[in-house]
């Protein structure tokens, strides 16, 4: 009896189909992201690359559920968020996925605690705020208010409340521009941590290629639309980057 090797196809956390984004001013119209397909498997680490005005941070904020295609379908874990509408991408941006932005938007009148302790009125399930700032290393700043901390602890405390809310998916734009290269690798470790527990799949839109070498999978954006994707079967540990 001849025996059939069955593959197990890999789940795939996010898919765009045909996706085009038109931003119009008066009469004028702006195709930020044309005719863009694009699939990422499930725990990957995934690097968005491109020039300013490529469509990166577009292409962020419709698997974010932050804008809506002109056209096209954005699948996130198998729903078409593409067509929901307002209250229920709110509910999608609550309980799918997490933000980590350049200038960590951190509310600079509550204490660190109290900024990972947000989550708890937006996330039915959310990890235990002490819990998600042990990850990051910041227990013992858990009284202090950002001002004093550093700009590196500062993006960590952004990090532990993105963590804090389990998401599916971490969506970071320009998670280490504001900071200096050592602290941005530090950032980055933090970042991959979560990716390879299998807690979360990480996608980040940067202008550094160097982020690219450690990175599962790398996509080139130009001008609305992906130039290439390319898979990465040997990323390079972040140790072994010249940063």
């Amino acid at each position: 009896m001849d025996i059939v090797k069955e593959e197990t196809a890999v789940a795939k956390i996010v898919e765009l189909k045909n996706v085009t984004k038109v931003y119009k001013t008066g009469e004028r119209e702006f195709r930020a992201l044309d005719g863009v397909d694009l699939s990422i498997e499930k725990g990957k680490f995934v690097v968005i690359l491109g020039p300013s005005g490529a469509g990166k941070s577009t292409l962020l904020n419709l698997i974010g559920g932050m804008d809506i295609p002109t056209s096209g379908q954005v699948i996130v874990d198998g729903e078409d968020i593409s067509k929901y509408n307002e209250d229920k991408l709110s509910r999608y941006r609550a309980a799918t996925v997490g933000f980590i932005f350049q200038f960590y938007n951190i509310l600079p009148t509550l204490t660190v605690l109290e900024n990972v302790e947000l989550v708890k009125d937006i996330v039915k399930n959310p990890l235990d705020a002490h819990e998600a700032l042990a990850k990051v290393g910041l227990t013992e700043h858990e009284n202090k208010f950002p001002n004093q901390l550093s700009g590196g602890e500062q993006q960590r405390i952004s990090i532990a409340r993105a963590v804090a809310k389990n998401p599916k998916v971490l969506l970071c734009d320009e998670p280490t521009g504001a900071l200096d290269s050592a602290t941005g690798v530090e950032v980055l470790k933090l970042l991959m941590e979560q990716c390879r527990k299998g807690e979360n799949t990480v996608i980040i839109v940067t202008h550094n290629s160097l982020i690219a070498d450690i990175a599962d999978i790398v996509v080139r954006v130009k001008n609305g639309k992906i130039k290439s994707v390319v898979d990465n079967p040997s990323p390079k540990n972040i140790e072994e980057v010249e940063w």
